[in-house]
C-alpha cells in the first residue's frame, strides 16, 4: 500500500483534498456530497459531516501506520445529527 494508489475509477466523479479544505467532491463538474448509504438504501448520513469523519478516520490510520503502530484499525464515532 505505500506508493501511489489508483484512482479515476468512477466516471464523472473527482473526489479531492486539500489539508485546510477537507474533502470535496465533483460530479460532471458539479458540487456533490458524500453519503453513507445501507444496503437498503436508506440513507443514514450525508454532506459535510460525513466528509469531515471520512477523513478524520483516514488521516487517523495514516498516522498511525507512520508511527508503526501493528494494529492499523481505526474505528469512527457514530455522527449525532446536528
Amino acid at each position: 500500500m505505500i506508493g501511489q494508489q489508483p484512482i479515476g475509477a468512477l466516471a464523472g466523479v473527482v473526489i479531492s483534498s486539500v489539508s485546510h479544505e477537507g474533502l470535496r467532491v465533483l460530479v460532471n463538474g458539479k458540487p456533490a456530497r458524500l453519503a453513507i448509504v445501507t444496503d437498503d438504501g436508506q440513507v443514514v448520513a450525508s454532506g459535510d459531516q460525513v466528509a469531515r469523519e471520512a477523513e478524520a478516520v483516514a488521516v487517523n490510520a495514516y498516522r498511525g501506520f507512520l508511527q508503526g503502530k501493528g494494529f492499523l484499525k481505526v474505528l469512527s464515532k457514530p455522527i449525532i445529527p446536528g
